[in-house]
């Protein structure tokens, strides 16, 4: 229902590009729909809607942000096709999800690429984010922030995972990317490709035995309902970026768009702080749900994952951006 009425709404705002000029001065303030896949108490959604606040306070009511969260609007695939023909304005989307069409993403979904949360704001903060924004530039997109959302794990309904031949067999879950594709293979497991909407009914279901992803979607998701075992993996700190429609930003009023790159980036501070508030809770309310938490053999499964660094870091963009990442380690 949301969708219909959202693509209704768009042909009618077609049809409003026709109204003589003057007619048109008298419209309301101008709205930018953004869309997010998680729900509305998520930090990414939390982050976007400050924005929206802030904008419509500093521009006196002329630009707004409508958020739809919980994929009312589509998945992320969907959402980056959207924004990129000015379906939409704004789009959080996983850096997974991107890698095919925006191959600078990959350096930061690496497996074991980033060491610490500090470690990967080391680099988003600097001129490894700073280059990854820019090559949104060369589609249709506009980078406005990079949000970390803490490391990724394992989690599955069969058993705890320590060991990479812990995997063996195993259906997990993973995102629309070579990379996650390529590296839960060299892991022993299934690699299943599935929005995240459609986790929690395939695990019910057996269709997939578990997933991978961080503590805070895990609970939000409610996959711990059905997944209840969390191995510790750490294998991969791959962050969310914030995309805009470049055909809409640059619709936008020069001061317009100077503010809201600037409250997007201010926007990252309040993320974090959110996060880090929501992940202990996140860790707690799934602990005391009963799930089994346990420590993995990390140098196994880097070991394991040795291959898969080989062949991405033998594109020599790539290989300039993981050198980058590591000297910040």
């Amino acid at each position: 229902m949301h969708r219909r009425r959202f693509l209704a709404g768009l042909t009618g705002a077609c049809a409003a590009g026709a109204l003589p000029q003057a007619l048109r001065a008298a419209e309301p303030a101008r709205v930018l729909t953004a869309t997010d896949v998680h729900v509305k108490d998520y930090p990414t959604v939390q982050a976007v809607q400050w924005i929206g606040e802030q904008l419509e306070r500093e521009t006196s009511g002329r630009v707004r942000i409508r958020m739809y969260h919980a994929g009312q609007l589509g998945r992320e695939s969907e959402a980056i096709d959207m924004a990129r023909f000015g379906a939409i304005a704004i789009t959080r989307v996983y850096t997974g999800a991107l890698n095919n069409a925006f191959p600078l993403t990959q350096a930061l979904c690496l497996p074991y690429v980033f060491d610490s949360t500090e470690h990967l704001r080391r680099a988003i903060d600097g001129n490894v984010g700073a280059q990854v924004l820019r090559g949104f530039e060369s589609r249709g997109l506009v980078g406005l922030a990079i949000y970390d959302s803490g490391p990724r794990c394992f989690y599955n309904i069969k058993h705890p995972i320590v060991v990479p031949g812990d995997l063996h067999g195993l259906k997990i879950r993973v995102p629309m990317s070579d990379i996650f594709i390529r590296m839960l293979r060299l892991f022993g497991a299934n690699p299943t490709p599935l929005p995240l909407g459609e986790v929690f009914s395939g695990m019910e279901t057996h269709m997939i035995d578990g997933a991978e992803n961080n503590i805070r979607s895990f609970q939000s998701s409610r996959h711990f309902e059905a997944a209840r075992y969390w191995s510790h993996s750490d294998h991969s700190w791959a962050p969310d970026v914030l995309l805009m429609s470049r055909k809409i930003f640059d619709s936008l009023e020069a001061r317009d768009r100077e503010t809201l790159l600037r409250l997007a980036r201010e926007s990252v501070g309040v993320m974090r702080t959110l996060w880090a508030q929501q992940e202990d809770d996140a860790r707690r309310i799934v602990k005391d749900a009963g799930v089994a938490f346990n420590e993995c053999d990390i140098p196994s499964f880097r070991a394991a994952a040795q291959p898969l660094l080989a062949h991405y870091r033998a594109d020599p963009a790539i290989d300039a951006l993981y050198r980058q990442i590591r000297d910040l380690a």
